[in-house]
This record gives C-alpha cells, structure tokens and sequence, in this order.
C-alpha cells in the first residue's frame, strides 16, 4: 500500500479544523408565510386557530414575541429578507423594476450555494428578479394567478392527476426535495407560501383544500378590536380613502363577509400548518431530523378589521407584527423571548447557523445566540420603519 504524501494529509487535517466536516454543518429550512399576522397561531394565544405544528415547533423552539417587519408590504419585505438590509438601502419594491444584482450577489441563497450548501426554493419569490433559474440548485417561482377570478387563482398546479391548492402542492415539493438531497452536503430549503393572501379578484377572496371545510365550521368569531367608527374616523384622509378602507369593504364591512373572512384565513393558516406537519414527518423518515434548523416566519402583518380596515402598508403593529420562531433539535430551549426582532435578522441568522461570516454589508443581527444557555447581549431599542 503506498504512502500519503504529508501534505495531503495535512490539507485534509487543516479543512478538519478549519470547519469544513458536514455534520458540523446543519440542514436550514427557511419557511415563510403570507400575510400572517403575529398572533394567528395558538402558541400566541390565540384560542381560536388550529395551529398544531407552529405551536409544537414553538414549544421547542425560540418563539420572538416582538418580531417585526421592517417594511409592512410584501416585495419590499422579501428583499429585505434576502439581503438582510432596509429598503431604504436595497431599494427594491413595486414599480421599481428589477432587484439590483449587487445585492442579490450578496443575498444569502447566493451566498448559501457558492459556500456549498445545496439549495433549494419553492412558492413566492416576490422579488422582480430575471435570474431567478441560476440562483437555486432547485427552484420553482409561482404564486397565486390574477389572471383567474375565482378559485383557481389557488388552485392551477396539479400532482398527478390532480389540481391542488397551492399549499399542498409547495408541501409535496418540499417533501420531494428533502428525499433527493445528498447525505454527503448540507442543504438549505426556503418555502415560500402564498397563503393566507387573499386572492384578491375573487368575490369570496379566501380558498382553502375541500379537507379543511369543517375546520372553524360552527365557529363564531367576534368583532375585530377597534371596530367602532370613530377609530376610523380618526385615521388620515389617506387612510380612509386609500386601499386599507377599499379592502375591508372586499372583506369585512358585513357580518357575514366577516365570518366567512376569518374562517378563510384560519383555514389557510391551518392548510400550511398541516403542511409542516407531514415536511416534519419526512425529516424524521429521512433521517435528517436531528440535524435541521427550521426558521419560520410571515413577510408582513395583516389588519383583520381593526380601525374598519383591511391590508397591510400601515405603520401600525397590526401590518409590522409577524410570527417568529426557531427550532433548532440540537439545542431545545422552548422559550419565548422579549427582544425586539426583525426580517433583515433573517439572512444573518442563517449564515450564523452555517459557520459563515456574516457580511458588513447586512444591517441585521444574527438571533442564533437565542438558542444558546446565555441569550446574547442584544442592544436593539429601535428600528426604521418604511413603506417606500
């Protein structure tokens, strides 16, 4: 048998050390919501949504009670979450063509694969951006299709035979992503669900998987907190007459629209944590349980009548407030924490998890001290908020 050169044995004890062995290196899925406000899930205290999964996942994880965006509207929202900075700094949002390329080469899908994690994304990209086909080792961009004024802006993408809502559908290709992925390197998994977003053509704006029609069925939900006029009455002439006021009257200004609103939404949320429950399933048939980081969150907060309006884009807590949790097998905490969080916190937290140096360039804190004996010395008092 011939002999090693010492220099190959010293190369290989140096990648040793240098941190470079993958089970030093965990699985990370990254799962974010649409729309979902901070307490639409039991763990919150919300004593009226099905959320089983989330809950269990925040039971053994860091719930964030004060977790924020940093901008309450969608594409902004995203970006900021991929390049872990303020809009005020990427620059990115509606009407303003596509995400400028520094900073996706400095958004942590790119970073994540060129380190040499395998990287997959599923759903909502929600970012203007041409390259999105060279950015994941795999990866499909779709949301809910304007196009359709009815239920199949939900429902266009099949699985077999069958037409499925688009949650199911991101749920098996997560499941189908976890099955394929080398034992031998990391993997990343951003999801990216559409739900709860209304599907905002359609006269009923909510749709769920026929499954779920029972859930909330007999439920009545009373009003929304500040739903008397004069708390309306008491908002700018931009508010009330602006697209909050337009989108309440598409949801809630009856009764009935009301009840019907709030089941949709609870059932959506439901859907994808019923979703999460069968991706979970599938780590631990995989093996890969022990080993996965799972991250979840909502891009934005959402008013369910409240001041007699709908929406997001507002600087209230209402349209700011999201859900926040990490789960990390290795390092079971089930606690909550008090420290003010945001979405740029995202990125940084991620490159935390994977052992790499967090860029200058990103504005955000890394949050997986959290998860250690010690929480870290976090200074946040503030944050900038905008709606460009």
């Amino acid at each position: 048998m011939g002999r090693i050169p010492i220099l190959t044995i010293a190369f290989i004890l140096s990648l040793d050390l240098l941190g470079f062995s993958q089970d030093d290196r965990p699985n990370i899925i990254f799962i974010l919501t649409d729309d979902q406000r901070w307490d639409a899930l039991g763990f919150a205290g919300n004593d009226l949504i099905h959320t089983p999964e989330m809950d269990r996942l925040a039971a053994e994880g860091i719930f964030f009670e004060n977790a924020f965006v940093t901008t309450p509207i969608c594409a902004a929202s995203r970006a900021s979450i991929l390049t872990g900075t303020y809009e005020r700094t990427h620059g990115y949002t509606f009407g303003q063509g596509e995400i400028k390329q520094p900073f996706i080469d400095q958004s942590y899908p790119a970073m994540m694969r060129n380190s040499g994690y395998q990287t997959g994304f599923f759903g909502k990209f929600g970012v203007n951006y041409s390259g999105f086909e060279g950015l994941f080792d795999l990866g499909e961009n779709y949301d809910r299709l304007d196009r359709y004024k009815d239920r199949r802006g939900y429902f266009y993408k099949t699985l077999g035979v069958d037409t499925v809502h688009l949650t199911r559908y991101t749920g098996q290709k997560a499941i189908e992503f976890i099955r394929q992925t080398s034992q031998e390197k990391p993997f990343i998994l951003s999801l990216s669900f559409s739900a709860p977003h209304a599907h905002d053509p359609a006269e009923e704006q909510y749709f769920w998987e026929k499954e779920f029609d029972s859930l909330y069925a007999t439920q009545y939900f009373p009003e929304s907190p500040l739903s008397d006029p004069e708390y309306f009455e008491a908002q700018p002439t931009y508010v009330r007459e602006g697209e909050n006021r337009k989108r309440w009257h598409w949801r809630f200004d009856t009764k009935e629209k009301y009840q019907r609103s709030m089941k949709g939404y609870f059932r959506m949320i439901s859907e994808i944590d019923h979703e999460i429950g069968l991706i979970r399933e599938e780590l631990s048939k995989q093996e890969k349980d022990k080993n996965t980081v799972i991250i979840f969150m909502s891009d934005n907060g959402y008013f369910l009548g409240e001041r007699q309006l709908a929406g997001k884009w507002l600087m209230y807590d209402n349209s700011l407030r999201v859900p926040m949790i990490i789960y990390d097998p290795r390092s079971v905490q089930g606690r909550k924490v008090k420290d003010m969080v945001l979405n740029i916190d995202i990125a940084p937290t991620i490159f935390d998890f994977a052992g790499l140096d967090i860029p200058k360039s990103w504005q955000g804190l890394s949050l997986a001290g959290f998860l250690e004996e010690n929480s870290p010395d976090f200074e946040r008092e503030d944050f900038i908020c905008e709606h460009l």
